[in-house]
Order: C-alpha cells, then structure tokens, then sequence
C-alpha cells in the first residue's frame, strides 16, 4: 500500500468558501458567502478582452507582465499615493492576489522565520508562511472595531521577525487604516529589518469620504514592502485572476524567483485589455467606492428588518453582522443552518482565526444585485429571536 508522507498543511482543510458555496448551490441559497458579484465587468473591458484574442494577442505573455500595463500600474500608483516606480523594475502581474501573497512570503521567509500576522486574517496567509518553514506569530485585532493595537504587534516583534502582514481595507471585517496607523507602523518598526506585505485588494473601496491608506503613500514604508492589489475587485471579474505587486527593485528581483515557477505569466488577452481600460477608464476605479457604498447601505437597510445586529463596516465588499440574539450556536453551525433552513449563505469569522474565536459574527458580501440584495434580505427577515432558524 501507499504509504503518504506526513501532510505539509495537516491543519488545512478545504478553504471555507469553497465548503459555503457548494452548500449555498445544493440547498439553492442565496450565496452571499464567497466574495465575488453577480454581476458583469464593464463591457468595454470585455470588448477589448475580445479583440485581443481576435488579433492574435494569445500566447505567453512576458514574465513580468504585460509592458503596458506595468506601465498603467506605475503611472496608477504615481497618481493615487504619490509612489513613483519604475514599471519594468517594480511591478510584477500575477495570476490573481493569492498568488502575489503567496510568492512575496516565499521570496523572503525562510525555516525559523517568523510572520507576524493580525488576525482574524485572510485565510491564505499562515498556509503560506508555514509551507515557506516560517510561523505565523498572531495578535487579534481589538475589539469591538477591529483596530490594530500597535502596542502588541511591537511586543510580537523578535529577532526572527522576518515579515509583518497587514490588510488594509480588512477582510473579512471591513476596518480601514488611518494615517495614525501608518504612523504606527513607521514607528513599530524604525531600526528593524522586518519587511512588509501589505494586502490592499480592496484598495477603492473605502466609504464615507475616506482615503485609502496605501503603504506605498510613506516612503519609509514602501522601501520595505510588498503591496498587493487586485483587477479582479476593481472590475468585477474575480474569475480573470489577475493581481500585481509592487515592491522595492531587491525585493522583486526575488518575487519574481518565485513568481516565474509558480505561475510564470498570467493571461495575455486580459492584460493587453486591462492596460488599455486602466489607462482609458480611470473613473471606473475612483467611483467605486460610492458604487459599493450605495450597495452597503441597502445592505443595511435590510437587516433592520431582522434581528441581526451590523457592526459597522468602513471599507470592501463585506458586511459583518452579529447574530446573538438570535442562536448561539457556534458560527460554524449557525452559518449552515442559515444556509440549509432560511436559504442564505454566509461566512462565519472564526475560521479567520487560529484559535476560533467565540464570537457570534458572520461576514456577508454584498456585491450582488440590488434583487439579489432584497431576496436575501426577506428571507433574513424570517429570522426570529430567540430561538435561532425556523
């Protein structure tokens, strides 16, 4: 008989998503688990997406990325944070966020190193540091607002502190970054090598007239950071893949070790297409936050008719609501019987933490259709207190 080797990820199972959207489509729930919308692109960007494969623009792109739209990237970060880098030295395409994530811990984390990681944290990010031999070091975010308390990260720190990963705006809690906290984060780590990896997919969506509080707006901060974006929370088209990271020139010459055999070149169709749309559509990306915002506050809207209670989101496309009093049963269990009984499928936030925090808080995404919006919303209003689903 075969004899496997002991798991590399014996702690890892199937990614939380996956297992809520399958239950959402074999109970016929409205799925507002897994973070992506139903609805379309822009279709100019699938336009130009067509005329690429049409005029032939469908073999291997180079390594890096397509030359145009590093271009558009670096001119984008230049405009947006003042962050002037060179396309062809400092920015790297890749197939989607997880992939950028993925390839910046592996550049620089290795056996012994450790991650310090802010949790409840997207759950790609501690799979990463341990298959790269590191530990991830955990500090929770305060509550009830989910602020980074800077003192705790600064007591994480020691001297195997290889990489801090932040996550600004947050999933799956919707917290936000002020200019205090880069401040913060200038000052934990002044007269330390420790590096950066910042996650800012959803970067333009912020609400209630704030700013994005990118990294690459502070020197001192990009000088040590990877900083990651995404196409695919911009456009609409999370099924495309297609992310970037921009990183000081040392710091991506080994991203890109990795990059180039882990993927090596994303899709050129939607590259080509991408760096015409970034540069012709540049309202697209500045109006996306009041196009989220308007979907939020519906969101809100409709939950006053149920008994479960918001906790005020400040940035992406999720929704974090608690539901005490209506069960309390863990998150794990509430959020399937949700699924299977009121037909409404969400993710629950303990599995965003190592330790499974015992907090009664399910994350909902709201980018779906204001129809969608409004069936999810009635069957929610079913929800009685106490005595949990009917």
């Amino acid at each position: 008989m075969l004899t496997l080797p002991p798991s590399k990820l014996p702690r890892v199972g199937t990614t939380i998503f996956t297992v809520m959207s399958r239950l959402a489509q074999e109970c016929g729930a409205i799925n507002l688990s897994q973070g992506f919308p139903d609805f379309d692109p822009p279709p100019r960007l699938v336009e130009l997406v067509t005329e690429n494969m049409r005029r032939g623009v469908n073999q291997y792109a180079p390594m890096a990325g397509w030359p145009g739209l590093l271009e558009a990237i670096a001119a984008k970060v230049g405009d947006l944070y003042g962050c002037r880098v060179d396309p062809q030295a400092s920015v790297t395409v890749t197939s989607g966020a997880t992939e950028a994530l993925f390839c910046a811990v592996h550049a620089v984390v290795r056996p012994g190193d450790e991650v310090v990681v802010l949790e409840p944290a997207y759950d790609s990010y501690e799979p990463a540091v341990e298959l790269a031999g590191g530990r991830a070091v955990r500090v929770p975010l305060r509550r009830p607002g989910f602020g980074v308390d800077w003192d705790r990260v600064r007591e994480a720190l020691s001297p195997r502190t290889r990489l801090l990963i932040v996550n600004s705006p947050h999933n799956p809690t919707g917290a936000v970054f002020g200019p205090a906290d880069l401040d913060a984060i200038e000052d934990v780590l002044l007269d330390t090598g420790v590096l950066l990896l910042s996650d800012e997919v959803y970067e333009h969506i912020v609400f209630d007239g704030r700013a994005h509080q990118s990294l690459l707006t502070r020197p001192a901060l990009a000088a040590r950071s990877f900083v990651v974006s995404s196409f695919g929370k911009t456009y609409h088209c999370t099924g495309w893949k297609v992310g970037y990271c921009v990183a000081p020139p040392a710091l991506t010459i080994e991203f890109r070790k990795v990059h180039q055999f882990v993927q090596f070149a994303v899709a050129a169709p939607l590259q080509a297409a991408l760096a015409k749309f970034v540069v012709e559509s540049p309202g697209d990306a500045r109006e996306l936050g009041a196009f989220y915002q308007r979907k939020r506050d519906r969101f809100l809207e409709l939950l006053a008719g149920t008994p479960l209670r918001p906790i005020p989101t400040a940035g992406t496309y999720f929704q974090l609501a608690d539901y005490s009093a209506v069960s309390q049963q863990s998150d794990v269990e509430f959020s399937r019987a949700l699924t299977r009984e009121i037909g409404v499928a969400a993710i629950p936030v303990s599995v965003f933490s190592a330790g499974g925090l015992p907090e009664h808080l399910l994350r909902f995404c709201f980018a779906k259709n204001d129809a969608t919006l409004g069936a999810a919303g009635e069957r929610l209003s079913r929800l009685v207190a106490p005595g949990g689903c009917r």
